[in-house]
């Protein structure tokens, strides 16, 4: 009786020869020989099957290898301070704008991208008149969160202005921003609900386009799997200093005294989303390990800024080389410590370099009068006394003589 072999047995023999000729290819082979699967599969070609999961084996190598590099399992994870990473600011702008994939490195100041440019520039140019210091952030539109083109979000108010115009920039900043009131050219809606800001802006710095989107993802999931839908909003944001610490994450939310206020939070990873949710979002509550700072902070909330960085150790190092930027050292950073705060209502969690100069310079200063009056008093008796020397032998003089 004849026996049959299968029909792909040839082909087999085949590709085995052939990946014995060319080595290097044996590890693209791999996955599929160690299929179990009647004989093997056939010779790669363009259009197969296995082409396409070596695509995917190679985009999981690359994967891997950049949250090795860029992501949650970079070395500098966790190396830094977090407390007193932002600079004190008293309200929080974002404008909606297009995709975080199509944002240019500096969106605030691209010429192919108006609306954004406008608005940053007419904040400058009108920041002595504005009585809050204003912080001025790109965010996406997105379906999800029913945010278009134009549409701008300020908190801490918890308004909404739609359809923001290349047109009209001007008149926005003079009537909400410099004057209070609300605009004349637009609706005012009231927002309401939790909002999530992650900073995914690729272009701008690796570590946060790696991070980012995860993060994102992550907390789509979690408001799913809770039923926060229609009360946690989640969306991508534009640069917002300090890229070594992403993922970076604020939050604007009601805190225990039902005020908003938007905590910043920096080396967030996919383990720390829930927590965010039940404990900041849910109860007020902030987790210290991860702070950053607050938005509106006072002078009691920067004094525990101080005692943190105490607590938590001085491992910092300012002057450390960070991973590059796409590929270019990142030469400036708009962050800093609450130390460097400037002035528009901000604080400075550090004492006060003068006061405590003139309070030494008092105290040395009356213990100098102190001295020069002592040593004033001890001149003028000691003259005194060699005056009243002097006296007596002339007199002694004179009276030996007249005798």
């Amino acid at each position: 009786m004849r026996i049959g072999h299968p029909t792909r047995s040839l082909s087999s023999v085949t590709q085995i020869y052939l990946l014995l000729q060319s080595p290097k290819a044996l590890p693209r082979f791999l996955p599929n020989i160690s299929r179990k699967s009647r004989g093997f599969p056939p010779l790669a070609t363009q259009s197969s099957p296995r082409c396409s999961m070596a695509g995917e084996s190679e985009s999981f190598s690359t994967a891997t290898e950049d949250n090795a590099k860029y992501g949650f399992e970079r070395a500098e994870m966790y190396e830094s301070n977090l407390a007193g990473t932002v600079d004190p600011y008293e309200r929080h702008v974002f404008l909606c704008y297009k995709s975080h994939e199509l944002w240019p490195s500096r969106v605030e100041d691209s010429d192919s991208d108006p609306l954004p440019k406008l608005l940053a520039s007419a904040l400058k140019a009108r920041k002595n008149d504005i009585s809050l210091k204003t912080r001025l952030t790109i965010c996406e539109r997105s379906d999800d969160v029913k945010l278009s083109n134009g549409d701008v979000l300020i908190f801490p108010e918890m308004i909404m202005y739609r359809g923001l115009k290349d047109s009209n920039v001007d008149s926005f900043v003079e009537d909400v921003l410099v004057n209070g009131k609300p605009w004349l050219s637009g609706v005012q809606e009231e927002l309401i609900g939790s909002y999530v800001f992650v900073c995914a802006h690729n272009n701008r710095d690796r570590r946060c386009g790696v991070c980012g989107p995860v993060l994102i993802q992550k907390f789509k999931e979690e408001i799913e799997s809770k039923d926060l839908k229609n009360q946690v909003f989640v969306t991508a944001c534009s640069h917002v200093g300090g890229h070594k610490y992403a993922g970076n994450v604020i939050i604007f939310s009601a805190g225990p005294d039902g005020n908003i206020a938007g905590n910043w939070y920096g080396y967030v990873a996919p383990s720390d989303v829930l927590e965010l949710l039940d404990k900041q979002i849910g109860k007020g509550e902030i987790i210290h390990r991860i702070w950053r700072g607050q938005m509106g902070a006072n002078v009691k909330e920067a004094e525990k800024v101080e005692e943190m960085k105490l607590t938590n150790g001085t491992n910092v190092n300012n002057n450390e080389k960070q991973p590059q930027e796409n590929g270019t050292e990142e030469k400036t950073e708009s962050v800093s410590s609450c130390c460097q705060g400037g002035g528009g209502g901000g604080f400075s969690c550090c004492r006060d370099e003068t006061v405590e100069k003139k309070s030494v310079n008092k105290e040395w200063g009356g213990l100098s009068s102190w001295t020069g009056q002592w040593e004033q008093r001890h001149v003028l008796t000691t003259v005194a006394v060699v005056g009243a020397v002097a006296t007596v032998a002339v007199a002694y003089g004179l009276y030996r003589r007249a005798r």
